[in-house]
């Protein structure tokens, strides 16, 4: 259309058209009639040229508007002049401009059918829009009642969590006063049995002294030789330690075993977050044990030795000095200072070649564990006899009177390995086993690692040969020969002895 409409611009025929019109004008007075018609002729196809080229150019621009572009345009200004009958020279009209106009008018008539179908059509949307908003309306006045029913539900919920929690507070209270109640009543049967047993030991003082007295009154020779006795028969009557003996007996050894199956799996999980080789942490765990039996035990003759010095200006009787002694330390067992004997372990323990702990941490991480062993090892030191650690080496022979061996273990394996947990003896009888690893090859693990079988600084197996023998014959107390002694020695020390050798 544009180039249609350039080459009309350029073609300058309207101004040859008023051009011709002008000199027509100027002669037609002068010209005859037929030179007038022919100058009209040629003017009226002049025009029809033009108005053919007008229509070709309305033709495209109306193709490319589309099917309803320009429509109004065409019934308000064509179609009316159209209908006034005005022909056109068949030269000037083509039959395609013809059917561009009927098809104009064809899509007018679909376009108004079209417009009314929309209308319709926007009618109904409209109404279904307003039944859309109906049910809108309706649907937020639910959800405005359901949300007012939400409220009054919620604050009816509030009111229930508080009156649960006020019962809750008050169960917590009521079983808060049932525990110190049952507290008391531990303590009322503890000082129970306590007073039982002062019964009983009163009892026992009370027929002495009655059979004393029964005596003295007697005019009989015999009154010289009882009251000759009667120290004798006063050392016979059973003191509070003896008396409790078995009882404190049953409940060391249930506390040795509920350190060894509940304290130490506790800093063993404590100590497997800082140290990675298991064995590591159960050398570390028996070296504890074995430092806080030694610490309770020298603590122990330390307090004995201070407690004799006191009671000894005061005690008449010196051949019963030691029981009173033994039962003042058992009814004070609190006076203990369990915290120096902790300081004391975790020293040793620090400076022993065997074991090794990361910079970052100490061996305070274990002192509760510390702490509970070396109370058992004090207090099973008021036992007679004592009860004791068996006397243990790195790479020693396996004895099966003595330990088991852990599930990790080389059955086959004669030497042990790692010490997991020592065995308690009474005397010379193996109470409650310690658990062992045993390897091939204990023996050279042993030296590799550590210059010394035991923590001590020297290495030399006369050394530990002394030691063992002296602190079993402490142990015994003199019901255990020295024969048996060496030669549980020997036994033990058997492999270092091949390895000097």
């Amino acid at each position: 259309m544009a180039e249609t409409l350039r080459r009309l611009v350029h073609s300058s025929m309207f101004r040859v058209l008023q051009d011709k019109l002008d000199s027509w004008y100027r002669d037609y007075r002068v010209m005859s009639c037929d030179q007038n018609l022919s100058r009209c002729c040629e003017l009226v196809e002049l025009t029809s040229k033009v108005q053919g080229q007008l229509f070709a150019i309305l033709n495209l621009t109306a193709q490319e508007g589309g099917h309803y572009a320009g429509v109004d345009t065409l019934k308000s200004r064509l179609l009316p002049w159209l209908g006034t009958c005005f022909t056109m020279a068949s030269s000037s009209i083509t039959t395609d401009t013809s059917l561009n106009l009927i098809q104009i008018r064809d899509l007018s008539v679909s376009h108004e059918s079209d417009l009314q179908k929309m209308e319709s059509q926007l009618c109904s949307t409209r109404l279904q829009l307003d039944s859309v908003k109906q049910e809108l309306a309706a649907a937020q006045k639910e959800l405005d009642d359901t949300r007012n029913k939400s409220t009054t539900t919620l604050l009816a919920t509030e009111d229930e969590i508080l009156q649960l929690r006020a019962e809750l507070r008050a169960a917590c209270d009521q079983a808060d006063l049932y525990k110190r109640k049952l507290d008391l009543l531990e303590d009322f049967e503890r000082q129970v049995c306590l007073l039982k047993e002062e019964v009983s030991f009163l009892t026992a003082e009370k027929s002495l002294l009655q059979d004393r007295l029964m005596r003295s009154r007697s005019p009989s020779p015999l009154v010289r030789r009882s009251r000759s006795s009667s120290p004798r028969l006063r050392n016979e009557s059973p003191s509070r330690a003896r008396l409790t003996a078995s009882s404190r007996h049953a409940r060391l050894v249930s506390r040795f075993s509920d350190l060894y199956a509940v304290d130490r799996l506790g800093a063993q999980s404590l100590l497997r977050r800082y140290v990675d080789d298991q064995e590591m942490v159960q050398r570390i765990l028996f070296i504890a044990t074995v430092e806080a039996f030694q610490v309770a035990k020298l603590a122990f003759r330390q307090f004995r030795l201070r407690v004799r010095k006191t009671l000894s200006s005061s005690h008449l009787d010196p051949e019963s000095l030691e029981d009173a002694v033994m039962d003042y330390i058992v009814r004070n067992l609190d006076l203990y200072d369990v915290q120096a004997s902790v300081h004391e372990v975790i020293g040793a323990m620090n400076v022993n070649p065997k074991i090794s702990f990361p910079a970052e941490v100490d061996f305070v991480l274990i002192s509760d564990f510390i702490r509970e062993a070396c109370r058992v090892a004090f207090a099973m030191q008021t036992l007679d006899p004592q009860l004791e650690l068996a006397f243990s080496s790195d790479g020693e022979l396996y004895s099966e009177s003595k330990y088991r061996r852990s599930y990790d273990s080389e059955f086959t394996a004669p030497l042990v390995a790692v010490h997991v947990w020592p065995a308690l003896m009474e005397g010379d009888t193996v109470i409650m086993k310690g658990e062992v690893i045993t390897r091939r090859g204990a023996l050279w693990r042993s030296r590799s690692r550590s210059s010394s079988p035991v923590r001590s600084s020297s290495g030399s197996p006369t050394r530990t040969l002394v030691s063992y023998c002296e602190d079993s014959l402490s142990r015994s107390r003199g019901t255990q020969s020295f024969c048996s002694v060496l030669e549980g020695a020997l036994t033990s020390l058997c492999p270092f002895l091949l390895w000097y050798s």
